[in-house]
């Protein structure tokens, strides 16, 4: 069954009722029928009817053996950092979303974990940075803001070479584009406030394993922790997910048609978009994934250039968050990664240049336009 089949029908024929829409179990405990008898729901931290059918849903578009619902993104990323203890290393893709990295360096550093940033767009640096103490490797594909691509299954296979975990943030693409469990990976996280709700409405976060021993870990750690998403969120996440294929469809027709007109336009000097054929990573994103995404990043001449571009766009929006239907527009170095050390931004080239634009669904003419008049009069000082 396809996967956009799959995403339209999650929660369909599963509430005794028949209800199409599958309910909202708004519970904080639940009934017991007797002593030592449970109708299989006993408190809505360690399980809800509407969370289940969200993390059955996920696990099986993206091929896993289990599913997880968390209240953000983030909170799926510490869940999974808690799998590590006081001396364990990670490896970690270097121009990676801010918060990831802000939780890694600034929270459970302290805790002792360790972590080493490369380009994980080069296997090789990968394996160099493995250590004896290394337990995973964290991989963001298309990475967050330059849309760098790593080589899930040769880095998993040099993983499992380590006997390591390979994880992959997957946000950006969502299993309607990649799977990464099918390439090699252990573990696939989302925030699921971006692509796969896609509505700019919720804030939740996703986690799918491939092996049942590791599903019980992570689940043993939600359940103790309890960072779960709440059944309304649930609901509204599993709605999104129903209409996946068709935004996402369209976001892709989009981004191509922009990324396209900005590589020609004179008042942009970059642009990264992997969807096009001049991009470095178009040869393997294309052959890991069935599409190149939705957000394209792209610099200007100045930062002035910059500023002006976000104080002029109109039907645009100047906020943070992306993979919604309305498009986006945001300044990395100031929003998403203030928090990493200027000269690392800038080596890395998350300059204060730098704009990222997530795309839409809405009239790609009109997108067009309203670019053009927020860049036009750029060119001679280009």
């Amino acid at each position: 069954m396809k996967t956009s089949t799959i995403a339209v029908q999650i929660g369909v024929g599963k509430d005794a009722t028949g209800a199409m829409s599958f309910p909202i179990y708004q519970n904080a405990t639940f009934r017991h029928p007797a002593l030592g008898q449970s109708t299989g729901y006993d408190y809505s931290r360690s399980g809800n009817p509407t969370r289940r059918v969200l993390e059955e849903g996920i696990a099986q578009l993206d091929g896993g053996v289990r599913g997880f619902a968390y209240a953000s993104g983030m909170a799926a990323i510490a869940n999974l950092l808690l799998l590590f203890k006081q001396g364990d290393h990670l490896v970690v893709t270097e121009d990676l979303y801010g918060g990831t990295f802000r939780i890694i360096d600034k929270v459970f550093a302290r805790q002792g974990l360790e972590a080493t940033y490369v380009d994980t767009s080069d296997a090789n640096r990968v394996a160099e940075a493995i250590r004896e103490n290394t337990r995973a490797v964290l991989l963001e594909v298309p990475t967050n803001p330059l849309l760098k691509v790593a080589d899930i299954r040769k880095i998993g296979d040099i993983a499992k070479d380590r006997r390591i975990l390979t994880i992959v943030d997957n946000t950006f693409l969502t299993p309607y584009l990649m799977r990464p469990l099918d390439l090699g990976a252990d573990v696939v996280v989302y925030s699921a406030t971006k692509f796969i709700s896609g509505h700019n409405d919720v804030l939740a976060g996703l986690v799918v394993v491939k092996e049942e021993e590791l599903g019980k870990q992570v689940y043993f750690l939600q359940n103790s922790i309890g960072a779960v998403l709440g059944p309304q969120d649930c609901w509204l996440t599993i709605r999104g997910l129903k209409t996946l294929s068709v935004r996402i469809d369209r976001q892709l027709e989009n981004a191509k048609t922009i990324a396209e007109w900005l590589s020609r336009h004179a008042g942009v000097t970059r642009v990264y978009y992997p969807g096009l054929e001049t991009d470095p990573s178009h040869r393997l994103l294309g052959e890991q994934a069935r599409g190149f995404g939705a957000m394209v990043s792209f610099e200007v001449a100045e930062k002035r250039i910059a500023e002006e571009v976000l104080r002029k766009v109109k039907l645009i929006s100047f906020a943070e968050s992306l993979g919604g239907v309305e498009s986006l527009i945001t300044f990395p170095a100031f929003q998403t990664h203030a928090d990493m050390e200027p000269a690392e931004r800038e080596r890395m080239g998350i300059n204060d240049r730098l704009l990222r634009l997530s795309v839409g669904i809405e009239d790609a003419g009109d997108l067009l336009a309203d670019l053009e008049q927020a860049i036009s009069g750029w060119e001679a000082n280009v």
